[in-house]
């Protein structure tokens, strides 16, 4: 659109739609975990996206304006870092785009959007670390909506290759697209015969590309004089999709500029090496027969010139890639016929790797080489590269894998390293392609017969190394989108768990594995005077409790120290279960309730209630009592995550020392459970007094 005042109009191939999710309550972050996720799709021909970003939160005193941070990214899922923990060795991260938001409301626009998958990830300061129990203290509901604008064009003109297309600019731009083919090796863009209100000259400004976060590798190509060529090269363009073309007139209102698009494309003529495994002609040697090659036969030859790629060198040898679903977010990739990949100095070696399910962003993408170190000499390389929508082809003129509008992760092979890892967590969704190639920098000589085999490990997995042993893979859903994450413990921290800066050693976590554990121990007091005094039901709840609470622990350490004996989830039901029984069941035994209209007479008959004596609230019930409040305070308000194997075994004492003071005695002149008469079968009726009921034996 144009902003000329009085005559702009509204530019009528222009729509606008718009799409939401519903809100999700914001969390203070510990772990990818509380990062909330959000997942938009762009369509096609879009050129202008917009977020509108809005957060609400209740008016309670706890509510107090807090710093949101909001990341944006294309074709996966964010990968943020907002501890400044370190990542594994060999990982690649691109750094997040984001804003952080003060206020209650903000928007980011980007102009012509990627279309495809979109991610807003958004999540509260870092949490404080403090272990507060659910819905007991009041806390502050921050609660985050994006919504998605988006402007797309309705009428776009289609670039056919080697075609002009005239095109007339006045106030509003003119949208393009040319579709580019598979084994495109290069894309040229031309404008011809611009001509601004019947003299030279051509103003135009061309934005070739969609935007991207967190990179944006547009290319903007601005023409101003008559006499230099307005031409664009564009190195391995994205293939198998349409390429969005925007033309801009860069003069003055009611000016007029007029000129030809034109698109050439240059085919890339490939090797395929999955028809008859084959060695380029130009090698002339023989090989071992352990490899499977063979000399190449002229009918091969004659079908790479009969091709719509014509008859020009090899630009690369395809290996075809065998996909192998293993389980949700985890592929194997292996090449069909073999295992090694022959690499050599004069074609890449391409291999694609099909990320583009729509799942697949979720996980890491591992790729693992290995090169026999007696075929490197010392001057040569083997460099590899790992790119997104296409591979990398300019290894002669440059070793930085950047194609046209993807920065690829390169990896090096040489006779010192055989072998290279890279790591990509959340790769976007798209077609992935390793390109590898042999270069001999200082004697370019040495590598003209030369060929080196390499053997690849190439996989989606959902966390690296399953989280290590510090650390629990979880899978998390956002509307039937599923993605990786690790939860670590023991003071361990970072992507996968491999940052140790704050990291338990193995004597801390087996002391903090046996505080918990063996502080379960002292409920051994409340169990024995419950058992003295015939409370047997109390004594069979804390004997559940002492049990599954010190098993529910054991299994809760990580590491080193643990120990399962049933599974995880059920050892947890089991102890909170117990915990909450153990403190009713305190409660209502010390109520007395079935005697509760005994004990109120006697209380106004004598003017004198339960206790009677003072020893009872000095020695029993003060005592209880304060433990007990003690034990409540440190759980609602002291636990934190990193004295919690100190702070929750003094729980386990005190909740346990608190039932013992707080059981109440039983009556003075009658035995427990006094049998008051013997029957000839044997059974025995006996009364309980507490109780007040008969009960057979």
């Amino acid at each position: 659109m144009s902003d000329h005042g009085h005559t702009w109009q509204p530019d009528v191939r222009l729509v606008s739609e718009q799409f939401s999710q519903s809100p999700q309550k914001l969390s203070f972050y510990s772990w990818y975990g509380s990062a909330r996720l959000f997942h938009f799709r762009v369509p096609p021909d879009a050129v202008l996206l917009r977020w509108l970003l809005q957060v609400s939160w209740g008016s309670s005193p706890t509510c107090t304006n807090v710093e949101i941070t909001v990341y944006f990214r294309y074709g996966a899922p964010p990968v943020i870092n907002p501890l400044g923990t370190s990542f594994p060795a060999n990982t690649s991260v691109q750094p997040s785009f984001f804003i952080k938001m003060l206020q209650s409301n903000a928007s980011v626009n980007i102009s012509h959007p990627a279309p495809g998958d979109w991610f807003v990830v958004a999540h509260l300061p870092p949490s404080s670390q403090k272990i507060e129990v659910k819905d007991f203290v009041p806390t502050c509901a921050y609660v985050f909506q994006p919504d998605m604008l988006v402007v797309r064009v309705v009428e776009v003109s289609v670039l056919e290759p080697d075609v002009p297309l005239p095109q007339n600019l006045l106030s509003h731009p003119s949208y393009l697209k040319i579709f580019v083919p598979k084994y495109t090796q290069e894309l040229r863009l031309e404008l011809q015969g611009c001509v601004s209100n019947g003299s030279l000259g051509c103003p135009v400004r061309l934005t070739v590309g969609s935007a991207t976060l967190p990179s944006n590798f547009q290319k903007v190509l601005t023409c101003t004089g008559p006499t230099q060529a307005c031409r664009l090269l564009l190195p391995s363009p994205p293939w198998d999709r349409w390429l969005q073309v925007t033309a801009k007139s860069l003069a003055g209102p009611h000016v007029s500029v007029a000129f030809s698009a034109v698109a050439a494309l240059t085919a890339c003529r490939v090797w395929n090496m999955n028809v008859q495994p084959l060695l380029p002609s130009s090698l002339n040697q023989s090989c071992n027969i352990s490899t499977g090659l063979m000399s190449p036969s002229p009918s091969y030859q004659d079908q790479g010139r009969n091709s719509r790629l014509g008859n020009g060198p090899f630009c690369l040898m395809s290996y075809a890639v065998t996909r192998e679903d293993v389980d949700v977010v985890s592929v194997r990739f292996r090449p069909l016929d073999r295992v090694l990949v022959l690499v050599q100095s004069d074609t890449p070696s391409v291999m694609q790797l099909y990320l583009n399910t729509g799942m697949d962003s979720g996980g890491s993408l591992t790729i693992s080489l290995w090169a026999n170190q007696s075929l490197i000499t010392k001057n040569s390389w083997v460099v590899a590269c790992v790119n997104a929508a296409s591979p990398f082809l300019s290894f002669n003129t440059s070793l930085n894998c950047t194609t046209a509008f993807f920065q690829g992760y390169p990896l090096f092979l040489s006779a010192s390293s055989r072998e290279a890892n890279l790591i990509i967590p959340y790769p976007e969704t798209d077609t992935w392609y390793l390109s590898l190639q042999l270069v001999c920098p200082e004697s370019p000589e040495e590598c003209v017969e030369a060929v080196v085999f390499v053997e690849s490990a190439l996989s989606l997995v959902p966390c690296l190394h399953d989280c290590g042993p510090y650390g629990q893979c979880l899978l998390l859903r956002r509307h039937g989108y599923l993605y990786a994450g690790c939860s670590c413990k023991a003071g361990w921290r970072g992507w996968s768990c491999t940052d140790n800066s704050t990291a338990q050693t193995v004597a801390q976590q087996k002391a903090a594995a046996l505080l918990l554990t063996l502080s379960n121990l002292l409920f051994l007091a409340p169990i024995a005077v419950s058992v003295y005094r015939s409370l047997l039901v109390e004594a069979a709840v804390y004997t559940y409790t002492m049990f599954f609470s010190t098993f529910y622990h054991a299994c809760d350490q990580p590491g080193e120290a643990v120990l399962c004996i049933l599974n995880y989830d059920t050892l947890q039901y089991c102890d909170f279960l117990g915990s909450g029984v153990s403190m009713w069941v305190t409660i209502l035994c010390m109520a007395r309730l079935k005697a509760a209209l005994k004990y109120v007479y006697r209380c106004g008959h004598r003017r004198q209630c339960y206790p009677t004596s003072w020893q009872r609230w000095v020695f029993y019930l003060l005592p209880g009592i304060s433990m007990a409040t003690v034990a409540l305070a440190i759980y609602t308000s002291m636990m934190t995550s990193d004295n919690y194997y100190y702070t929750h075994s003094i729980w386990h004492m005190l909740l346990a020392g608190s039932a013992a003071f707080l059981l109440p005695p039983r009556d003075k002149h009658t035995e427990p459970w006094a049998c008051s008469k013997k029957l000839t079968c044997h059974y025995q009726i006996c009364k309980n007094h507490r109780e007040e009921l008969y009960t057979v034996t």
